[in-house]
């Protein structure tokens, strides 16, 4: 990943192609120099292309823009440094080509179904004259997020995440007594474990608010029945989401599927945001000192959904890591730029390897799977937050710990 030099950079190309019977929108996003073409390239030799979270402004622990440099508090966001830039092809057809990852999406938002219908469902789409559809895993799905949403108060305040020029997207209907956020995605992945006190789950992804979360296949409490949410259908790149670790045997692993290298360990000790960011920037490990902390899809590239610590006694990560706890939650570079209470770019992304707690019937509950992604503030007191917030008493946690990666060998 190249150290970003400015969001100026970015360049969005809309191509249009009109064919004798179709007209065909590529929607070609690119940064750094980095041409699509290159990008399909390197999806060609690795199988699994961790794509930007597109985020380029940087922010302070009080959601103030900053630009900070080398050696300065707050240096080392996701802002800046880049990789592969988002593609898209619309293929005229009601679907779309990722050009990075080698996937291709059905374009339409479709109706909610329940997880087992949604299941079933993709073996009778025949979007684009295609028979092999699948239901995404939770990696397939979480490679279209893109951090430069929000969310607002009404429609008009609030920014996908999602790019909606190549997919076509729906907020909850609130003339329905929905919120704005009900409008979350299933995924093929469901949890080894279950959530809120016994309840079988499966991964989702909401482009509303930038978060994932396992939601119960049944619905909770008193309202009950099944619960229903979107899908869209995935096809093409089987190998993407399956990480290749190798141990470098000097307190590195590298994941041949993306091309990344991680530390093996962790940070020991927890830090909010300044202070991870800060232990990244000063690491020097197995000779290389270009550390820095992960954006949010580089960290969850690296989560096992076939662990927990309810069901394997170990973190939501392959043991060829180490960690400092079971139950631990790591922090990204990635800023969430809204979040309540005035919390817009306050809040930063961190992923659940432990069990994701909320305050629920009276008692802390796994409410959404280890391998959730969650934010929370910078800095601060969790106690001035009443330590949960939230439908599901979400856990309000500033203090995690830190796993930096690199890029190259």
């Amino acid at each position: 990943m190249a150290r970003r030099q400015s969001t100026n950079t970015i360049r969005v190309m809309c191509a249009l192609t009109v064919t004798c019977c179709a007209v065909t929108v590529a929607l070609l996003v690119s940064a750094g120099g980095q041409t699509p073409a290159q990008a399909q390239a390197e999806a060609v030799v690795r199988p699994y292309v961790v794509v930007d979270t597109g985020q380029t402004g940087c922010t302070d622990d009080r959601g103030r823009p900053l630009t900070p440099q080398p050696g300065q508090p707050f240096h080392g966001q996701d802002a800046q440094y880049e990789g592969p830039q988002p593609a898209y092809r619309d293929n005229g057809d009601g679907t779309v080509s990722d050009l990075n990852t080698g996937l291709m999406w059905v374009r339409a938002r479709g109706t909610k179904v329940t997880w087992q219908n949604a299941y079933d469902g993709a073996a009778a789409c025949r979007v684009g004259g295609h028979t092999d559809w699948r239901m995404p895993t939770i990696k397939e799905r979480y490679s279209l997020i893109n951090f430069n949403g929000g969310q607002g108060r009404t429609i008009a305040e609030s920014r996908p995440y999602l790019d909606t020029r190549a997919f076509e997207f729906a907020y909850g209907n609130e003339a329905q007594g929905e919120r704005l956020i009900d409008c979350q995605d299933w995924s093929a992945t469901k949890y080894v474990s279950t959530t809120m006190g016994g309840n079988p789950t499966a991964f989702g992804a909401n482009f509303a608010d930038g978060r994932i979360k396992g939601y119960p296949i049944v619905r909770p409490g008193p309202r009950g029945g099944e619960h229903t949410l979107y899908v869209r259908y995935v096809r093409g790149n089987p190998a993407y989401g399956k990480n290749d670790f190798h141990d470098n045997g000097d307190g590195t692993v590298t994941d041949r599927a993306t091309g990344l290298m991680w530390q093996q360990g962790d940070s020991g000790d927890t830090h909010d945001w300044q202070g991870a960011l800060a232990y990244a920037e000063g690491l020097t490990l197995a000779g290389h000192d270009d550390w820095r902390l992960p954006n949010a899809k580089e960290l969850q590239s690296v989560v096992d959904y076939t662990r927990s610590p309810a069901t394997t006694g170990t973190a939501a990560i392959d043991p060829i890591f180490k960690v400092t706890k079971v139950e631990s939650w790591y922090w990204t570079g990635t800023t969430h730029l809204d979040g309540p209470r005035d919390l817009a770019g306050r809040t930063a992304v961190y992923v659940c390897f432990g069990r994701a707690w909320g305050y629920m019937f009276g008692q802390w509950l796994d409410v959404h799977g280890a391998g959730a992604q969650r934010s929370d503030p910078k800095s601060g007191d969790p106690a001035a937050y009443g330590y949960a917030r939230g439908p599901q008493g979400d856990q309000v946690r500033i203090s995690n710990y830190a796993r930096c990666v690199r890029t190259g060998r």
